[in-house]
């Protein structure tokens, strides 16, 4: 059963859906008949050939600029989305930034940095884009598999970031489930794009399924999430990762 005011074609808002996971995303929501705002946060180019993209597909894209880090910005590309689209059906977190280094080298400002993005920024999207969201909506929050299994040397600052992360989306679905709106957490592994691609030759050999996985496939995951189908999930963090965490 699901809330009159969510259809599979509701409006979506990928936070981070320029480039890797993030455009897989909206590639798929928009094919999925949805029109779909995302973030960009510094890189106009590719925002627009993704948007002119979507839209020779004939699907409709929104690119909007908005640095995860501020949360104002944050705000405001959520209020510039509601105004294009109308209420929000499905919001996606997915913007966030990985930089690695063992515990005694590990700059401060790289640590306040990935706080504010990863964690103050996921917090910020949760905050101000619920009253936006229909009843009955979905929100997905990407995050990583690092929550619970680090697995590499220098990871430590991220995965702290990743668990909190679970943590607070196990929190808000409790928090939205009165009104029907599901929180789900997908915390990808070794995924094929430009942030993870000086990794992949460490770990590609010791991936129980011998593979790197694709954005797509997180894409087609979240795309469930977002579904009919997936109305009675809720504070759950699914993983994808090759069999890496097992």
């Amino acid at each position: 059963m699901t809330d009159s005011s969510f259809t599979p074609q509701s409006p979506a808002l990928v936070l981070g859906g320029s480039r890797g996971m993030g455009a897989a995303i909206v590639r798929r929501l928009a094919a999925e008949g949805r029109p779909v705002a995302f973030t960009y946060a510094a890189s106009p180019g590719p925002a627009a050939a993704l948007a002119a993209e979507v839209e020779a597909a004939g699907g409709t894209a929104l690119p909007l600029q908005a640095d995860s880090a501020d949360a104002q910005a944050v705000r405001e590309a959520i209020e510039a989305a509601v105004d294009r689209f109308g209420k929000l059906g499905v919001l996606v977190v997915n913007a966030g930034v990985l930089k690695a280094g063992t515990i005694d080298q590990f700059p401060l400002a790289d640590f306040d940095h990935m706080l504010a993005v990863n964690v103050r920024g996921v917090f910020a999207a949760l905050h101000h884009a619920a009253p936006h969201l229909a009843d009955g909506g979905r929100v997905i929050v990407i995050g990583s598999n690092t929550a619970g299994h680090i697995g590499t040397p220098g990871s430590s600052v991220y995965a702290m970031t990743k668990a909190a992360v679970a943590q607070l989306a196990r929190g808000a679905a409790l928090d939205l489930a009165p009104r029907r709106i599901t929180v789900n957490t997908i915390q990808p592994g070794p995924i094929a794009t430009d942030m993870t691609a000086d990794l992949m030759d460490y770990i590609a050999p010791r991936l129980p399924l011998g593979r790197i996985g694709e954005a797509g496939e997180v894409a087609g995951l979240a795309a469930w999430l977002a579904g009919p189908d997936a109305g009675y999930v809720t504070g759950a963090a699914l993983t994808i990762d090759g069999g890496w965490s097992v």
